[in-house]
Parts: C-alpha cells; sequence; structure tokens
C-alpha cells in the first residue's frame, strides 16, 4: 500500500488550482453572497469538463475512472478555493442521474429523517441551493430516492449560517422515485464522508494562510504580530491541525479504494472528525489572528468558518462519528 502522492495526482491537484483561480476567484464568489442562487453554471461546465464529477466513474461508462484518492484530492482544491454548490452531491450522482457527470445537471442531496427518532416529529428537513437544483436526491433506509426540486413547497430562510450557502425548509419531503438500493446510499455516504472532509481540510488550509499572510504584514508596536510568541502559536497549530487532517483524509480515500487494507467506514469517519474539527478551529484561529478585523463583513475569514460549520453537520456530525468509532473500535 502506497500512501505516498504520486507525480500524476499532483499534478491533477496543481490542474484544478488553476481552475478554480481563472474560474472562481474570491471576487467573484463573492458576488453571490446571501443570495438565493450561488451555482455559476458556466464554472461548473467547466468543472464537469475537467473531469470533476465523473473522476470515480468507470471509464466504459464515460468517466476517467480514477479512485477515490485522486477525487479527494480534486476536492481538497474545491475546498481551498472555497467553490459554493453541491459538490459532493453531483460527484456521487455520476452515472446515476444523466448530466450529472459532465456539469450540465446539478443535482443536491439530503438525508430523509428517521421516523420516531428524536426531533424528527418538530424539526423541519432543510435543504441547500435548492433554487440551483436539477434533481434532488434523498438518502433513506431503502436506498436513493429521486424529487423533482421545483415540486418542493419549501421556504428559503432569510439567514443562513453560510451566505454562499443558502438553504430551505420544509415541514416532510414527499415519497420520491427510488433510483438506487440501499447498498448505494451505504457507500454514499462513505464516500461523502471522505469527500466532505478533503474540502474541510482545503478550508483549513486557506484560512491557515490567510492567517500567516496578515500576520506577516500587520504591523503593531513596530513590528509584524507574527513575530509575537501568542500569534506563533495559533499560526503553528492551524498548520499542524491541517496537516494531520490531510493524512487521515488521504488515508481513508485509500482504505476505500483497497479496503482490503483496513476498515473503510471506520477511516472515513476518523477522517472526517478531524478534517471537520481543523477547519472549524481553523476558521476561528483566523478570525482572532485578524483581531477586530476579523469580525467585519469585508474580511473573508468568516467565509471559511461558516461553511465548515455547515459541512460539519453532513455526512455525520461529531456525535455521531465519535460513537460510530467507538462502536467500531470496541467491537474489533
Amino acid at each position: 500500500m502506497d500512501f505516498e502522492v504520486s507525480e500524476f495526482q499532483t499534478e491533477l491537484a496543481d490542474g484544478i488550482r488553476r481552475l478554480c483561480e481563472g474560474a472562481f476567484p474570491l471576487e467573484v464568489i463573492r458576488r453571490a453572497e446571501s443570495t438565493d442562487r450561488v451555482v455559476d453554471r458556466g464554472g461548473w461546465a467547466r468543472l464537469g469538463e475537467a473531469g470533476v464529477f465523473h473522476l470515480c466513474l468507470a471509464e466504459e461508462a464515460g468517466g476517467v475512472g480514477l479512485g477515490l484518492a485522486e477525487a479527494a484530492l480534486v476536492f481538497e482544491e474545491l475546498g481551498r478555493a472555497l467553490v459554493p454548490g453541491p459538490l459532493v452531491a453531483s460527484h456521487l450522482a455520476a452515472g446515476l442521474i444523466d448530466g450529472a457527470d459532465d456539469g450540465s445537471v446539478v443535482v443536491g442531496l439530503v438525508e430523509r429523517p428517521v421516523t420516531g427518532a428524536v426531533g424528527s416529529g418538530t424539526l423541519p428537513v432543510v435543504i441547500e441551493h435548492l433554487a440551483d437544483l436539477d434533481v434532488l436526491l434523498v438518502l433513506s433506509a431503502e436506498g436513493v430516492e429521486r424529487l423533482d426540486p421545483a415540486a418542493l413547497d419549501a421556504m428559503p430562510l432569510a439567514r443562513p449560517m453560510d451566505p454562499l450557502t443558502p438553504v430551505w425548509s420544509l415541514a416532510s419531503l414527499p415519497a420520491g422515485e427510488l433510483v438506487a438500493g440501499p447498498d448505494v446510499a451505504a457507500w454514499w455516504r462513505r464516500d461523502g464522508a471522505v469527500l466532505t472532509a478533503a474540502l474541510q481540510v482545503g478550508m483549513a488550509e486557506w484560512a491557515c494562510d490567510l492567517a500567516v499572510e496578515y500576520a506577516k504584514g500587520r504591523v503593531q508596536f513596530g513590528r509584524p504580530i507574527g513575530g509575537f510568541q501568542a500569534v506563533k502559536h495559533l499560526c503553528a497549530d492551524m498548520a499542524v491541525r491541517v496537516e494531520v487532517a490531510r493524512c487521515a483524509v488521504q488515508a481513508a480515500a485509500v482504505t476505500v479504494d483497497q479496503p482490503d487494507v483496513g476498515d473503510p467506514d471506520v477511516a472515513a469517519a476518523g477522517a472526517k472528525l478531524l478534517a471537520d474539527e481543523a477547519a472549524v478551529t481553523n476558521g476561528r484561529s483566523c478570525i482572532q489572528v485578524h483581531g477586530g478585523m476579523g469580525f467585519t463583513w469585508e474580511v473573508p475569514a468568516h467565509l471559511a468558518y461558516k461553511r465548515a460549520r455547515v459541512l460539519a453537520t453532513q455526512f455525520g456530525g461529531d456525535d455521531a462519528l465519535a460513537e460510530a468509532l467507538a462502536d467500531a473500535l470496541a467491537s474489533g
């Protein structure tokens, strides 16, 4: 088993980084803040053309035929660029929904609440990016269901956590057309957790870089604030979190590709836990490094923190993932 990133994988990640720099510069992304539609269809098509959504689709099905290890590197770059939209859902749907693979169709994903679960009778269903979706897929105990987003009677929320992740709520989800079985839903949950963790690693690194750059340029008491020990420690801790989470995510992706070397579900849960912590904590630390400036809307530090808080709720929250890990280790 080889954990080293190959030359091909490095070039793949570099290519996606260059694509994001050209198609998704931060100043362009921020124009869509607090609007109902944040998906740039032209940019989405460019991602599809670059293979982002069909990287793991078999070549005979029109895909690239790569593994989750390569996809994780690509999604790390998408997270680093703060690209908005249902990236993971559209990637998972490639091969199942026509047009998802080439970026011509935007696919959303939501988990159906379990009947009888705590709070299931009182909490609304929250759907992200509803106005941008062509297809909504629902993960349930039966498998994967398909719904028409335009047919849902949903209400937009005025102030979502992330200004680039608009959300809608509705009382309940209607029954949908079953398009895949429970085995597909299970591996979607696992692979979705790994790819979401990769997005978190990218954002954690972006927050670290933003904090370091500011610390080098901001002068206080006649010297850059990066020279003060307290700020050095904050930035050093941010860098360590990124590397630890990146190692966990890459190991999880490789384990999914080669399940004979370990338990992919355990690896995915551990990677998601570490990546969520890295992204949320680095976002908070980045704001702290910026001081009073960090709390203003103009400084982009808050974007990574807010997006990280949103992604931390997807494909398993901290408590659920920790419980799953504890059960797996106890039984193993």
